[in-house]
């Protein structure tokens, strides 16, 4: 599949992470720096999330309900079942989710970013190897120092 690139302006406007895990910690560090209005749901949220003061926790399952009024979803739980749930979900509301662990169930894919002050580099694979993303993005990192720190 061929993904269209673009950079959202996230400021204030409300998405929903439901996990609360390494992978919803991640995504939720990544919203914030965009200064998203981040609401996380989850039955176990881990500690990090927990010390991040600028979230709304919500400690439980997920519901249907939770959906509606964001302008994301991103589906982060360790269950299959839950993660395909919210796809069908946001996608019924025409809400864009981000599905962790399928890519093909995504309205949309995060690529390995790459951030310092104004630029930003982002590298995909299309969702197809996010691991060889990263490492390209780290080549980037290394080899472009002194660009990136200006």
């Amino acid at each position: 599949m061929n993904y269209y690139p673009i950079f959202l302006d996230l400021r204030s406007k409300p998405v929903l992470v439901v996990g609360g895990g390494k992978v919803a910690t991640r995504k939720v560090k990544g919203l914030l720096e965009a200064q998203a209005h981040v609401t996380v749901v989850a039955p176990v949220i881990s500690n990090d999330l927990r010390e991040t003061a600028a979230i709304t926790l919500v400690e439980r399952e997920y519901q249907s309900c939770d959906c509606p009024g964001h302008a994301l979803i991103f589906a982060a739980t360790s269950s299959r079942e839950v993660n395909a749930q919210i796809a069908r979900d946001a996608r019924a509301q025409s809400i864009p989710s981000n599905v962790a662990d399928a890519p093909e169930e995504c309205a949309f894919i995060v690529p390995a970013r790459l951030s310092d002050g104004i630029i930003q580099i982002a590298v995909s694979t299309g969702g197809t190897d996010p691991r060889r993303a990263v490492a390209i993005r780290d080549s980037i990192r290394r080899a472009l120092p002194a660009i990136l720190s200006v």
